[in-house]
């Protein structure tokens, strides 16, 4: 167990950092500055319901030793490569907006031009991968990258004294009407455990062999190891703009974050978000490549074989697309809206599965209350998916 102690730690700051992007930033404290004590119980709501889609699809992939997409042709020939498609696209998106925000990070930490920070940004994450370990070089990145982002968080904290007593409060009796919380819950849903995002931990796992039965009590603790990792820093990031809306300040909704930072701290809080914003782009760059990578590996021998230098090429593809189309909000937007259609597919599978004994195996019992509850957050996830099918036939309508 002690051996496997740092591999655990590192499969859930891979999903937790995944999580941790530009677009996790921007939405923390565009809710926050909206909705002040309140978000706090959205917060917890969105853990709550993360944890159950982790539970659910991490005990299915790492007991059987397939990857996501595998459990999918298992489960119906043909399937897992619609499930690829889905996570790969949505992995790409993700990637070319990440790619922005680290150059976004680089020009509010140094004043470097945008279109000199996206290459920064993809040219960084390429040399993590070139490295002669990629897979220990990426998990000692996440780490480092982690702990750095909530130091200045917490420096953050330390400074604007948030009301506290008032966030608790609000976190479990909120005052805003619950029904104006619901589309805030599934959005930050989306966010932690969309797309991509919800299988980088479990990928980790399975390359590191962490599988079968007997592994179980290792799979349940470092899934719920990710989603409250990724849960700390938003409390954190909740706290430091909430210290700064309460006073009166009305956040700039192109950059709240940044702005957040701005207020508290002057001209030396907007370098530090631009450090937390470069830390968080790159930590998402690594995941959503890796991960991305990892559901097309098992379909030809010589994308596994070479597996270095497709996800290399992965993030020079979204770096150049990224310095081609510029300004990644658009597409940090139809990012999101891909996870809203994805996650409900993707739990689906799993929950389907976890009842196969040809996947599972013929001793193997997934608990009830984890597939009722996860029926529950399918049929919330899918109406987002919904929702976002609609935004994206708006957004090609503008």
């Amino acid at each position: 167990m002690t051996k496997k102690a740092p591999l655990l730690l590192s499969a859930a700051l891979l999903m937790a950092t995944s999580a941790v992007g530009p677009g996790f930033l921007t939405q923390t404290a565009n809710f926050t500055g909206e909705f002040q004590g309140s978000f706090g119980f959205v917060i917890l709501a969105a853990a709550l319901l993360a944890a159950i889609v982790q539970l659910n699809i991490w005990r299915v992939l790492c007991v059987s030793g397939l990857r996501g997409q595998d459990v999918a042709n298992r489960l119906l020939p043909g399937l897992g490569y619609f499930v690829s498609f889905l996570v790969v696209l949505g992995g790409i998106v993700f990637n070319i907006g990440n790619v922005g925000g680290g150059a976004l990070g680089f020009n509010a930490l140094l004043g470097i031009p945008e279109m000199a920070g996206y290459f920064l940004t993809g040219g960084l994450a390429i040399a993590v991968f070139l490295m002669k370990d990629a897979l220990k070089a990426m998990d000692r990145l996440v780490k480092v990258l982690a702990a750095l982002m909530l130091l200045l968080i917490l420096v953050v904290i330390f400074i604007v004294q948030p009301p506290v007593g008032m966030a608790l409060k609000e976190s479990i009796m909120p005052s805003e009407p619950f029904v104006n919380l619901f589309f805030p819950i599934i959005t930050i849903l989306g966010g932690t455990v969309g797309g991509y995002i919800t299988f980088a931990g479990a990928h980790r796992m399975i390359d590191a062999k962490v599988t079968k039965e007997e592994n179980l009590p290792q799979v349940k603790k470092t899934a719920l190891m990710g989603v409250g990792i990724a849960t700390l820093v938003r409390i954190l990031l909740f706290l430091s703009v909430l210290g700064v809306v309460v006073g009166g300040h009305v956040l700039d909704a192109s950059n709240p974050a940044a702005d957040a930072f701005k207020i508290a701290l002057g001209e030396i809080g907007y370098r530090f978000f631009g450090l937390v914003l470069f830390c968080a782009a790159i930590t998402s760059v690594v995941g959503a490549a890796y991960t991305s990578v990892s559901f097309l590996k098992t379909f030809h021998s010589s994308i596994e074989k070479n597996e270095k230098w497709v996800i290399t090429t992965f993030i020079a593809f979204s770096t150049i697309i990224m310095a081609v189309l510029g300004r990644p909000a658009v597409l940090l937007v139809v990012a999101g809206a891909f996870n809203g259609l994805i996650l409900p597919v993707t739990l689906g599978v799993c929950l389907v599965a976890s009842r196969n004994k040809r996947i599972m195996g013929e001793s193997y019992k997934h608990p009830l209350w984890l597939s009722l509850s996860g029926i529950v957050v399918l049929v919330l996830t899918a109406y987002l998916g919904i929702q976002a099918l609609e935004g994206i036939l708006n957004l090609f309508r503008v």
